[in-house]
């Protein structure tokens, strides 16, 4: 099997969901995390996500996103991350030059699963 390559057995542990961003915080000593709480239908996670040089509060606020909801939780500046925002990256030299946000093409219940 070529390397990087998964079994589909592996595709099917991820969970990812359609969420709405309720709200997103600032952190305290942080230059890139915001603290953000998404809605994904049946309750709500917290996530930090290192995206404030490409997203401010308000752009946030509101937004459909995918969620990866099943990542093992990790604390960041103190605070427990419970996912993860799925977004494309365009990276240079190994800097983040780009980041956007994964969104729903249309209006879709929140907490579908994607699959």
């Amino acid at each position: 099997m070529a390397e990087g390559i998964i079994e589909f057995k592996d595709w099917q542990k991820l969970d990812l969901r359609v969420g709405k961003i309720i709200k997103a915080e600032d952190i305290e000593g942080a230059d890139q995390l915001y603290k953000i709480t998404v809605d994904i239908g049946d309750k709500t996670q917290t996530i930090c996500a290192g995206i404030k040089e490409f997203y401010t509060k308000d752009e946030l606020q509101d937004k459909l996103i995918i969620l990866f909801v099943n990542l093992k939780p990790r604390t960041m500046r103190g605070v427990e991350s419970q996912g993860m925002l799925l977004a494309a990256v365009v990276e240079k030299d190994g800097k983040e030059e780009k980041v956007v946000l994964i969104s729903p093409e249309k209006d879709i219940e929140l907490g579908c699963k994607i699959c």
